[in-house]
């Protein structure tokens, strides 16, 4: 893969350029409120086109895939998706995997500038077995649209967000009556990078802000904001959606298996209401303090359209529920997301 060129949409009126991983999309288009209320609405499409694509294609890829990872694909049926994870061997979250099959190919789609490392890590796994990888970011990008339906035939490879519906053979680590359950909607189209611009067509556009609002609100997890080298999934309920309790071994099963039976994760997860009586927010990956002392780190922080300045962090297991919390200098009320 080759350094990506900057989305042809940046050249829209109003863009803004993120920074770093997202300095080839776009932040805003001018007025990140209205935006929010574009993907609300159901109305607008966001330029997701700097994470990566990997393919893996031939008869064993299911089979293969499935047994070195979180969730049970083996029987996936064209045109269906899952969310899966790749672990250390300890048991620590590498990697987010937004899986769709169509048949014949399966489309993964991974958080900016990671395909190299999984494409790298999937190649030494491959010994005899009948499978193709291919790193495809350069050729194809991805476009994320406020939509819980599947492709069609005939349609883009379309990767919908489970979020936050329980999977078969799965456990709750936050809620069974979640706050998102019928207001987050996401699905990822994976369209020719030469063909971005055709795809968004006449519909609005809305930036990696407004999504992350709607996104830190609907308390929905994100691999590389929300992770760190030590995050075990049962942390940041991403058993929910992500991880099958009841198929065959896999890399860092013991450490799912171990605290799912025996024990309770050391951290948890949770959702943030900050103080908005300042103009700026902090900034993610402040440390979060409770009487001088850290206990945590915030993971994420948005200004949501109604809710204001909120955030998600990942805090000690055993921080009090009742504690206000300073998050980069800002009073922060925490909501339980996972428990004590």
């Amino acid at each position: 893969m080759t350094e990506l060129a900057p989305s042809p949409l940046l050249t829209t009126s109003g863009a803004v350029a993120g920074e770093g991983l997202d300095a080839t999309v776009a932040i805003h288009y001018g007025d990140p409120m209205r935006e929010q209320r574009l993907l609300v609405e159901g109305l607008a499409v966001v330029d997701l086109s700097n994470r990566g694509v990997v393919t893996v294609t031939g008869p064993d890829r299911l089979t293969w895939l499935n047994s070195m990872t979180t969730q049970a694909i083996s029987t996936l049926k064209p045109g269906e998706s899952a969310e899966d994870l790749v672990l250390s061997p300890h048991g620590h979250i590498e990697h987010d995997l937004h899986l769709v099959d169509d048949g014949e190919t399966t489309w993964i789609t991974v958080e900016p500038g990671t395909a190299p490392d999984l494409v790298a890590f999937l190649d030494r796994m491959r010994f005899m077995l009948r499978v193709e990888i291919a790193d495809r970011t350069d050729d194809f990008a991805v476009l994320g649209e406020p939509s819980s339906r599947a492709g069609l035939p005939g349609e883009p490879p379309t990767w919908v967000d489970p979020w936050p519906h329980q999977g078969p053979d799965t456990a709750l680590y936050g809620p069974q009556e979640h706050p998102a359950d019928g207001r987050w909607h996401w699905r990822e189209l994976i369209v020719p990078r030469a063909d971005l611009v055709a795809a968004v067509g006449d519909r609005p556009l809305s930036g990696l802000w407004a999504l992350d609002a709607l996104r830190v609100a609907a308390w929905r997890p994100r691999a590389g904001a929300e992770t760190d080298h030590r995050t075990i999934p049962h942390e940041l309920d991403l058993l929910r959606t992500a991880v099958h309790l009841h198929k065959g071994c896999y890399r860092g099963q013991e450490t799912i298996a171990r605290v799912h039976n025996l024990g309770r994760p050391p951290r948890r997860l949770v959702f943030l209401h900050l103080d908005g009586s300042g103009h700026a927010l902090p900034d993610a990956g402040a440390d979060v303090v409770l009487d001088g002392r850290v206990v945590g780190r915030l993971t994420s922080v948005a200004r949501h359209y109604e809710d204001g300045p909120i955030g998600l962090a990942v805090i000690k297991r055993n921080t009090p529920l009742d504690a206000t919390l300073v998050a980069g200098g800002v009073a922060a009320a925490q909501q339980e997301i996972v428990p004590r």
